[in-house]
């Protein structure tokens, strides 16, 4: 996991490098050399009929719009400015929009044009590591547009729905679309964060029991990876705290229900992800607790050693003089004497420490019997 994470620095290191020069013209833009190249598919659907297919170039898409209700173009990979820049042609998306876009290091927000709004987040996936990846949405009339780093997203579920005609998404506009995607944008948090959960109660579990070395460096990287979803999510709840504010009508009122709810979903990812922040902190002190208790433990057993052997040792140095006037040198018993009194002494000194409950536990007292 700790590899894991150096890696992804280094990645997004590498990838703040290749951001447009300081100087150039708004709109320019840049992306990631290796970036995957765009692949592009189309859901184009009404109450009656659905259209989904992978096309090659943009324009293709112009022979759907305005003949059916809504059209999803959905783009994975950014690896060709060209190509965006053709998709932002064909459906009119402001040039500043289409940097934000290729600009993989945007917090969350929305931004409104003449005839269209941005949104922009990130979207989450827990593997061996967490990764993060951007989403953006552009909302138009009778379009919804999305662009993602890499191919694989959380919308399954929202194009099987489109597929079977399940719940009310083919009878709404493009903004319930919107909508729906948002919100499993939110849903896919859940589980990442039962992932940290799960986690941070198996540390618990070794930092109480089995506190090793190596648990500072997974702490560590807990804690960064539950910073970086505060730092997703936090902007997340302020840019839906806009949309709910807004009065363009590109969401309806109904829309808006939706989106209240998808705020109250945010609100509790980011209750849970500060709770889990504040248990990580937390287990860095148990931790320290649970070495420092065990290291008194050894302590005290080597202590308790030490101490029990002073007076044997007395003992057997006073016998080791060999001097000629000492009456016990020449006694045929003074051997097996001097055992005897160093192992009265010992176990002496060792039922004196559990008496004192230095040793062991204390004997329980005998409850006293019913009379």
């Amino acid at each position: 996991m700790v590899l894991g994470s150096i890696r992804r620095r280094a990645q997004d290191l590498a990838a703040e490098k290749t951001l447009s020069r300081p100087g150039e013209s708004p709109g320019t833009l840049a992306v990631t050399p290796g970036a995957p190249r765009p692949q592009i598919s189309l859901i184009a659907y009404g109450p009656e009929e659905t259209v989904e297919k992978p096309i090659l170039e943009p324009e293709d898409a112009r022979q759907y719009l305005g003949v059916y209700p809504v059209v999803w173009l959905n783009v994975e990979g950014l690896g060709d400015t060209t190509l965006i820049a053709r998709i932002g042609e064909v459906f009119g998306l402001h040039r500043l929009a289409l940097e934000d876009v290729t600009d993989k290091h945007q917090r969350a927000k929305v931004d409104y044009y003449t005839d269209h709004l941005f949104f922009t987040s990130r979207m989450t996936t827990f593997g061996n590591v967490l990764e993060t990846e951007q989403l953006s949405i552009f909302l138009g009339s009778g379009y919804v547009v999305t662009f993602q780093e890499t191919p694989g997203d959380c919308f399954d579920p929202v194009r099987e729905r489109l597929r079977l005609r399940r719940g009310r998404l083919r009878y709404c506009g493009p903004d319930y679309l919107a909508y729906a995607l948002l919100d499993a944008l939110v849903d896919n948090y859940f589980p990442v964060l039962e992932r940290f959960g799960d986690v941070i109660e198996r540390l618990e579990d070794e930092v109480v029991v089995r506190p090793q070395p190596d648990l500072i460096a997974r702490i560590h990287e807990l804690k960064r990876d539950l910073h970086a979803i505060r730092r997703s999510v936090w902007p997340l709840r302020e840019a839906l705290s806009a949309l709910l504010r807004d009065t363009s009508p590109r969401f309806t009122e109904e829309t808006r229900l939706y989106l209240r709810d998808c705020y109250d979903h945010v609100a509790q990812l980011l209750e849970m992800s500060e709770a889990y922040r504040d248990v990580a902190s937390s287990l860095m002190e148990t931790y320290l607790s649970s070495v420092n208790n065990r290291m008194n433990e050894i302590m005290k057993v080597l202590t308790i050693i030490s101490t029990i052997f002073i007076p044997l040792s007395f003992v057997a140095s006073v016998y080791g003089m060999n001097f000629h006037n000492m009456p016990e040198i020449d006694w045929v018993w003074g051997y097996p004497m001097a055992l005897s009194i160093m192992f009265t002494m010992a176990m002496g000194l060792l039922y004196w420490f559990r008496r004192k409950g230095w040793l062991g536990s204390r004997s329980r007292l005998r409850p006293e019997s019913n009379r």
